[in-house]
């Protein structure tokens, strides 16, 4: 061996040292950020920290040696984000361009479902026996487990583990099970059943139009407002009103893109619907009114940005200097004389 190649091997040796010993990463895996050198041999009950949600089904996570790892949520597939989906692999969704695009806006709202709960979240990794452990990316198969207080501040269960994330993801319609062997199947197939009887989130696209929403628990409708008669909206009122979308994860920081969260509204209805005096909410407290000369005419749509910009035909702004819809969960109303006409909850 030649002296300048003993330097590059010693070189390589006293890095291979540092990465064990400080936790520099060296991956593994599919992408960057994937499991280090000194990752631990995952057991049930291993602990760690979520640094990025990748997408719906993929995450990493920092253990407490500092090393980190990329885990797949085992038994759950959401939309691709990243890549283009096949309509076929979703029962029922229409093997087109609108069922392919529907999808597509269904996997961003399974990422911002999962990063509203799991970001920066501590979650309980629990890897199951009868599956493989790693897939060929080398990613980490496993459920994760975070605490989900109930509504009335008791924890979702007594162990400390918290709620299954992977099944919560299957019943809110965020994800279907993937066909593979595991031992929660049984419960994983009984929620998505349940999830395509009640059409929520991505099992909408079931239905042409319906492209793009991020439900997750269903329409909730009050004073005149019904479950989306229209063909494809999201919510109808008595009036004609509809909610035909809500975009509420803009691409990249929403507070710095606020053009790219909006709301899509409708009319249904045969004849014009003035709007002027009309007030959006949301759960928060931020309002909105129409331009009191404001009116749709028959099938026409108006897409509200949330910000700032010059109102054209078939585009309004809300005018608002940060972002008003919230990515895990809101509702949106709309009030005529302080009398809700149109609500629309999704989460």
């Amino acid at each position: 061996m030649n002296e300048r190649r003993s330097e590059a091997v010693v070189a390589v040796a006293v890095l291979a040292v540092l990465s064990g010993c400080a936790g520099f990463g060296v991956n593994v895996g599919e992408r960057a950020g994937g499991p280090t050198a000194s990752a631990p041999d995952v057991a049930n009950g291993t602990t760690a920290t979520v640094v990025e949600v990748v997408d719906g089904d993929t995450i990493d996570v920092r253990y407490r040696n500092g090393s980190t790892d990329t885990v797949r949520l085992l038994g759950v597939d959401t939309p691709e984000v990243h890549a283009d989906n096949d309509p076929a692999e979703y029962e029922g969704v229409p093997d087109d361009e609108s069922g392919a695009a529907c999808l597509e806006s269904a996997g961003e709202d399974a990422s911002a479902f999962a990063r509203e709960r799991l970001a920066g979240e501590r979650v309980t990794l629990v890897v199951d026996p009868t599956a493989d452990r790693r897939d060929r990316y080398d990613r980490l198969l496993a459920y994760v487990h975070v605490d989900d207080p109930a509504d009335d501040g008791t924890p979702a269960n007594e162990t400390g583990e918290g709620i299954d994330f992977n099944q919560r993801l299957v019943a809110t319609g965020h994800a279907r099970v993937y066909d593979s062997t595991f031992a929660r199947s049984d419960g994983y197939y009984a929620a998505e059943s349940e999830a395509q009887d009640a059409e929520r989130g991505l099992w909408r696209c079931r239905t042409p139009g319906a492209d793009g929403t991020d439900d997750a628990d269903g329409v909730d409708g009050t004073d005149g407002t019904d479950s989306g008669d229209a063909a494809g909206a999201l919510a109808t009122s008595d009036s004609g009103l509809t909610v035909e979308r809500v975009h509420a994860d803009a691409d990249g920081n929403d507070h710095e893109n606020l053009n790219d969260e909006y709301v899509v509204f409708g009319n249904a209805a045969d004849a014009p619907l003035p709007l002027g005096g009309w007030v959006v909410r949301d759960e928060g407290g931020h309002s909105y009114a129409f331009p009191g000369d404001f009116a749709l005419g028959p099938g026409e749509t108006v897409v509200l940005r949330t910000g700032a910009g010059e109102d054209a035909d078939g585009t309004l702004y809300w005018g608002s200097d940060s972002a008003v819809w919230n990515n895990g969960g809101d509702a949106v109303a709309v009030e005529r004389d302080g009398e809700t006409v149109l609500r629309y909850a999704y989460g």
